[in-house]
């Protein structure tokens, strides 16, 4: 005769034990028969007997799951192998914690979902113990939707329309141009500084522009617009380094004085934890740390006056004689 009962509970029973194997169990923490069968009774209501175990652990073994069996008076079994091993996940939950671009709500949201790939008497192995130094986290929480739909854009050749963050010389965050909506053909995506930018034509500009994609104030709208066409000499590798730079020296902490129009270009480099000071009316103090060296001069130098180092004086002597070097190389060449 038929036991309608067992029969009933055959599905859901051995879809939470492919529940069950996975999330708790591993080399290191075997569930035995018994112990199967009162979880299944304890926290789903489902009876279970040594069997109808053994039965259902040969068909997700059939099925795919890789279950190790040890076999004695009380068999126990775990899962023996998964997607991801713990070296891979660490490497996983490293970069997460280490980029600039993923926000800290998301960082952590992110890692949560990771420790679910192994088990329960796993995840204190996952635990990170990497210091990140002069980590930056952005707070634009809807960076993920922004990057899919620029990234549908580009694969559909459809422009784009947001507003833009900026900053005031207080450090409020404001919309750029006082909420001017812009216009882009989106061509790519890049990644740099651990930073996202979306580079393409702005037809109003009428030249390749880029925008950090954390600075867009919301979800870009989608176009019917088709994209205008990347130039056939536009070469993305050439265009990142005229952009985009690095420094190399010695690690120094600058104080410097800076126009107040020059806010957003400060937090994009240095992030928005940056230490800042009123100076007057129309300039602020920035004190950070840079390295020395002739590429940080010479970025002084390209705001042309904009920037000013107050201190310290060994900084702003190397800086003198750079510029000094440089106006005595024009007068000897105009001699």
């Amino acid at each position: 005769m038929f036991d309608w009962k067992d029969i009933m509970e055959t599905k859901p029973r051995i879809l939470y034990l492919q529940k069950i194997l996975p999330e708790r169990t591993d080399e290191e923490n075997p569930l035995s028969t018994t112990q199967l069968i009162n979880i299944l009774n304890d926290e789903y209501g489902i009876s279970a007997h040594r069997t109808t175990i053994t039965k259902d652990i040969a068909a997700l073994v059939e099925y795919g799951l890789d279950i190790f069996t040890i076999h004695s008076t009380q068999s126990k079994y775990f899962i023996a192998s998964r997607r991801f091993e713990l070296p891979e996940l660490k490497l996983l939950i490293d970069a997460v914690e280490s980029s600039k671009f993923i926000t800290k709500k998301k960082s952590d949201a992110l890692i949560e979902k990771i420790h679910t790939l192994t088990s329960r008497g796993q995840i204190s192995k996952l635990k990170r113990n990497n210091y990140i130094a002069d980590r930056i986290k952005p707070d634009n929480e809807q960076i993920y939707y922004i990057v899919d739909t620029i990234n549908d854009a580009i694969n559909a050749g459809k422009q784009i329309s947001f507003q833009y963050y900026d900053y005031t010389g207080l450090k409020k965050k404001v919309l750029k141009n006082k909420g001017e909506v812009y216009k882009l053909s989106p061509y790519n995506l890049l990644w740099n500084g651990d930073y996202y930018y979306v580079i393409g034509y702005s037809k109003k500009k009428g030249k390749i522009v880029t925008f950090r994609v954390d600075r867009i104030a919301a979800t870009p709208g989608i176009l019917e617009k088709t994209s205008i066409p990347q130039p056939e000499d536009f070469n993305i590798a050439d265009f990142t380094k005229e952009v985009f730079f690095m420094y190399d020296g010695d690690e120094v902490t600058v104080d410097l004085r800076c126009d107040n129009s020059l806010m957003k270009t400060m937090i994009d480099r240095f992030g928005e934890d940056v230490t800042t000071l009123a100076y007057d009316m129309t300039s602020f103090r920035l004190i950070t740390e840079v390295s020395a060296s002739q590429t940080f001069f010479g970025w002084v130098f390209g705001f042309g006056g904009k920037v000013q180092i107050l201190a310290p004086e060994s900084v702003k002597e190397q800086y003198r004689q750079m510029i000094q070097k440089e106006f005595d190389a024009i007068n000897k060449e105009q001699e």
